[in-house]
């Protein structure tokens, strides 16, 4: 019964920080392993979090959460806007901005190609309803061709080959390498230059043999690609902005 009278009350799951004259909801979340209070805002997805120590009290989270609503909306208002994929919107592909366009009712493939004048467009074919999916297919067909082609290729000259590769719209990392020998990767990365998506290929297969960023890690990885640097640089300038599109 003491126990119980002790007890503490369970967080909401969200909170409303006000700002100029606007309301930023923000998720609530406990973590035993944090040792501070943290605000985030998500380039890729929007959403806003306050992480909270286990001990920490909700009273006063709240009240750190409110008076960083400043810093919320200056956040908020970097992000990308959204690129929808619909007819006329500019996407780019493997690095060069290609212009949707809705070539026909009939059926037939998505394709890139040029128009009339010589610039390169996707076109798509079908209901006008069906074009944001056509789009986005047609986009995760094409990264996964690529990154199947550039796996084959880094695992040839490891020596070790790759049980499985997985296609997914992830959020907090580019592409990532189970235990099994299962890769998983981004299918935003179709919409980076062609050496982006090569060194987050040779990333991953460096994983095969070095499950760890250590120095042997990354002497593996620059092995397999050296413009690892290059490619790292463009992700950390124009990673998130990938997000917005779709």
């Amino acid at each position: 019964m003491r126990l119980s009278l002790f007890k503490r009350k369970p967080d909401p799951e969200r909170i409303e920080v006000p700002h100029g004259g606007m309301l930023y909801p923000v998720a609530v979340k406990r973590r035993a392993s944090a040792r501070r209070m943290t605000l985030r805002v998500s380039q890729a997805t929007g959403e806003i979090t306050l992480t909270l120590p286990e001990r920490a009290d909700f009273a006063t989270g709240r009240l750190f959460a409110e008076n960083h609503g400043g810093w919320i909306a200056a956040r908020v208002a970097k992000r990308p806007l959204g690129v929808p994929f619909e007819p006329g919107q500019i996407v780019p592909f493997r690095g060069k901005p290609h212009r949707i366009v809705h070539w026909s009712k009939a059926r037939g493939v998505t394709h890139a190609t040029v128009d009339q004048d010589d610039q390169p467009i996707l076109a798509v074919a079908g209901e006008s309803a069906h074009v944001p999916r056509r789009i986005k297919d047609f986009l995760r067909r094409a990264a996964l061709e690529d990154l199947e082609e550039a796996v084959r290729r880094h695992t040839a000259a490891l020596g070790i080959p790759a049980r499985k590769i997985t296609i997914r719209d992830t959020t907090s990392r580019w592409g990532s390498c189970s235990s099994q020998g299962h890769l998983n990767f981004s299918w935003r990365l179709i919409l980076a230059p062609p050496l982006v998506l090569d060194y987050l290929a040779a990333h991953e297969v460096a994983h095969l043999k070095e499950m760890n960023h250590s120095h042997r890690f990354w002497a593996l990885t620059h092995r397999l690609c050296p413009r690892t640097e290059e490619a790292e640089a463009w992700l950390k300038r124009h990673g998130a902005g990938l997000h917005a599109f779709g």
